[in-house]
């Protein structure tokens, strides 16, 4: 569950996604591929839609995540990883799916039976994946 590569540089968030890599039963690699692509490491960062922090958590989201401070990187991390395992199961275990259902919804891959045709949204999944690819062949 250990990458080694461009992702592996959580840096001071590193112990944060490893505890919420083994909290929840998800990826580590998939978590920093999530946060880098998300939000650069930058735990200040908030979108014009009013995301918030590493993993970018919508207010909502990040309500029924449990999240308090959602510019809080251990709250923020521990958010989205648990959001990340639920769209992981919810897709039966299919990354690019579950990456698909994060960033568009999980309302819009069930729409249209898979990733949506949304540019946006294929692209955010082929970063991420890609990302991960990187990090899987170091």
């Amino acid at each position: 569950m250990s990458g080694f590569g461009p992702i592996s540089a959580g840096g001071p968030f590193e112990i944060l996604i490893q505890e919420a890599a083994d909290t929840h039963d998800i990826d580590a690699d998939l978590i920093r591929a999530v946060v880098q692509t998300e939000s650069e490491f930058d735990p200040t960062v908030v979108s014009p839609a009013g995301a918030k922090g590493l993993m970018q958590l919508m207010p909502a989201v990040a309500r029924e995540m449990g999240v308090v401070d959602a510019l809080d990187p251990r709250d923020n991390i521990m958010g989205g990883a648990k959001y990340l395992k639920q769209l992981l199961d919810a897709n039966r275990g299919s990354v690019p799916l579950a990456l698909a259902s994060y960033n568009a919804g999980l309302r819009n891959v069930r729409r249209y039976g898979g990733i949506p045709p949304f540019k946006e949204t294929r692209k955010y999944v082929r970063k991420v994946t890609d990302i991960l690819d990187e990090s899987r062949e170091d």
